[in-house]
Parts: structure tokens; sequence; C-alpha cells
């Protein structure tokens, strides 16, 4: 895909950034705002949720300890919250942070995303930097943003900047922060890039600037396709390895000590979340379009929807070692949030888990202190606050979410880890 060529007579130079807007406040918006405020930012919040926005008000939203000390102290400050979208004219810049997630067939669902992009068009005003950090198809800022603008009379270039730079935040990581974490930007014209870098800039020092807007989001998709394609490959590896009685992990960490060439993925009961199952889909979809193909990130997300069912199909083969079958069984799934320390429950596979055991006649329950009631098939389900292992045939460990007690796990008859990682020696208080 090409981009079109927008003409510009100068190179502006970056103004003072007094004011930016974001544009969807979750769990990447929140953040982003979070960390333009304490670079000393007005900051103009803007979210569809009234909701959402009660609950960020309240405090009560799941961040990680620093960004909630600031978000405690920023309450108390210039944090203008709104669900108002013309207030995005207001600001110097403006950054899209809505979700964009898939539909049951797999397919992109655009509808935030594009809803977004309308409403920044309609309120957009010369001088403006309008950033897209939404992850998308290879070519979205060009269809949502500078095909709309130069409609209307803008010169992108000249009087109103545009440019992609794609979020990596890693909701619950204390690792890798967002300051500490490089952002990958590229402007429409070299004077989009210069003045989206300035806003960038505030929330980490270290940009890797591209040619375009297509290369950074070419970029986001290489990035978690990459790691669907590893993941899919470690669950593989347990597979395999566990045919021949070997344990998956150990072979990892055989195989991470060589200093080049290997990077260490771990196997799982599945992924979860805003990026792995979705991102991928966002680039075989505009495959498709195109004829192309792309058989082995194909066969990776064949591969890792299917994940679900082999867990079941362990826990069944588990089972019937044991002499027992699924009907009947109480089963409880341990965890269900897609990834330690979050309440993120999007597109867990533990939901996935659950139906299917559900649906082989087992009687399911599950325990997470960070998540008391998840929507199934079957309607809605509680956590099991105080859990007695012996109250169960058979535990799935899917979701150890840190500083809890698991000791109780001791006294359920069978425990089948799905991470492949859990030692409740080190989980018992």
């Amino acid at each position: 895909m090409t981009s079109t060529v927008v003409e510009y007579q100068t190179v502006a130079e970056p103004t003072e950034l007094k004011s930016v807007a974001v544009v969807g406040l979750g769990y990447v918006g929140l953040p982003t705002a979070l960390g333009l405020h304490a670079g000393g930012i007005e900051v103009i919040g803007i979210d569809l949720s009234q909701n959402r926005l009660d609950a960020i008000r309240a405090g009560d939203v799941d961040l990680i300890d620093s960004d909630q000390r600031q978000l405690e102290k920023t309450l108390h400050q210039d944090f203008r919250l709104t669900t108002d979208s013309s207030r995005m004219a207001e600001a110097d810049a403006v950054l899209v942070c809505v979700p964009t997630g898939l539909d049951e067939y797999l397919m992109p669902d655009l509808g935030p995303l594009e809803a977004a992009c309308a409403a920044l068009v309609a309120n957009a005003r010369p001088g403006q930097t309008l950033i897209l950090t939404s992850t998308s198809y290879v070519g979205t800022s060009q269809r949502l943003l500078v095909a709309p603008l130069t409609a209307k009379g803008f010169k992108v270039g000249r009087d109103i900047f545009v440019a992609s730079s794609p979020e990596r935040i890693d909701p619950g990581n204390v690792t890798h922060t967002q300051a500490g974490t490089p952002r990958v930007l590229g402007g429409v014209t070299p004077a989009c890039t210069a003045m989206a870098q300035r806003v960038i800039n505030v929330l980490t020092p270290a940009v890797h600037c591209v040619s375009s807007p297509e290369a950074a989001e070419m970029t986001k998709l290489y990035e978690n396709t990459f790691r669907a394609v590893n993941i899919a490959l470690a669950n593989e590896f347990a597979e395999i390895s566990d045919g021949f009685s070997i344990d998956p992990i150990e072979v990892i960490e055989a195989a991470a000590s060589k200093p080049y060439g290997f990077m260490a993925f771990h196997p799982g009961p599945g992924v979860g979340g805003h990026c792995i199952p979705c991102d991928p889909h966002y680039l075989l979809w505009q495959l498709r379009a195109t004829r192309s193909n792309a058989p082995l990130v194909t066969q990776a997300m064949h591969a890792i929807a299917e994940r679900p069912k082999q867990v079941v199909d362990r826990l069944a083969d588990t089972l019937s070692r044991n002499g027992k079958g699924v009907v009947g069984t109480r089963v409880l799934v341990v965890g269900v949030t897609y990834k330690p320390g979050v309440r993120d429950v999007r597109s867990s596979s533990a939901l996935d888990i659950i139906d299917l055991l559900a649906a082989k006649g087992a009687v399911v329950g599950y325990h997470d202190p960070l998540a008391p009631d998840v929507r199934v098939t079957g309607g809605s389900l509680d956590s099991v606050v105080e859990p007695d292992g012996a109250d169960w045939d058979i535990a799935l460990i899917h979701t150890v979410q840190p500083g809890h007690d698991y000791h109780w796990l001791a006294r359920c008859p069978v425990v089948v880890d799905a991470t492949y990682r859990f030692d409740p020696a080190l989980f018992a208080l």
C-alpha cells in the first residue's frame, strides 16, 4: 500500500507544547494521560463512558503502583475528564488511544477507532498534532486522518500534523515502564514527525523515528505477530516434550543459556488481552483483501485459538489416568485473568476453558482474587472466595496472582499446571 504524498512548504519548528487531549482512557489511554501530566502538560482526558470516568475519579482502576500514586496526585490538580469529544479542539495535540479488537468472526472491529478519528477530523484546527497510538492495519492513518483532513482543506505537514506511534504499554509490568520503553514514530512528513516527537518525548526520551505512518503501523503488527508465532511454537514444544516425558521448562532454560540466536518464550494455557490474540488478525484481514497470504502467521493464530481445547484435553487425559471422566467432575480453574497481576479478563483463555469443560459435563468453578465475577456462556460466574482444595476433584492452574496464598491446593487430589511453572512452595504465605 502506498501513501498519498502530501505537499508542504516548510518544516515546522516544534513549538511549545502546553496541552494534550487523550481520546480513550483505557489500559493505554489512562497511563498515557498520567505520563503526559507528570511531564507538566495540561491533559484533557476524553472517554465516551461516564462509568469509566467515574471509576477513574474514584481511583478504582487497574494500574501499576507508580501510576496509581500518580493518579491520586493528579486528581487534585488540573486533570480534566470529559465525555465531550469537542474538547479535543482545545488541545495542542491529540492522541487516539481507543481499543482495536475483533468481532466474533475474528474480523477487525474498527467501530471505536473510526468514530474517534471522525470526531478528531470534525474538531481539528490548524496547528494541531494528531497521533494515532491504537494498533491497526497498515494505512489506517492515511485513510482515517490524512484523506479526510485533506478533503477539508488542511495541508498535512504544513498547517496540521499527523503521525502514528503505536502504544507499547504492558499492563501490570513494573520492569518495562512507559518512560523506559522506546517508542516507534512515523509522521506523514518530516514536519509531522518533528511535531509528534515533541509529544512522545514527554512520555519517553527514546523515540525511534521511521519514514512513514505505514512503517510504524507495520512495526507494531510485526512485534505482536512475532510473539504470537513464538508462543505457538513454545506450546507445541511443550506438547512434544510431554510425549517424551521431558520437562519443557528445563528445555527452555537450557536453550536460553545460549547467548545468541535464541529468545525464551514459555508455554501456557493460552493467550489473552488486547494484543497477541488480536493484532495479527488485522494483518491477515488486510492480506485477504489483496489475495495475499501468510501461511506461517495463519497457522500460528490457528494454533493459539486451539490452545484452550488442548488444555482441556490434557485435563481429561489426566482424569482418565486417575480412573475418572469429565462428566460430573468438580473442576476448579485457578486464576482467570489473562496474565498475572492484572484484573483484565479480555480474551482470556480461561473463559474458553470454562466453557469447554462445562460443555463436557464438568462442574466448574474458579478462584481469582482479582476477578470477583466473570461472564461465561452459561451466564455470570462468581469466584470461590476461600477455596478448599478438598472440595474439588481436580484443579487447573491457569493464572497465578502474585502476593496470594495457594497453600490450599495441597489438599486437592489432582492438580494440572497449565502454566508449567507453578511451585506451591513459593506461594504459601
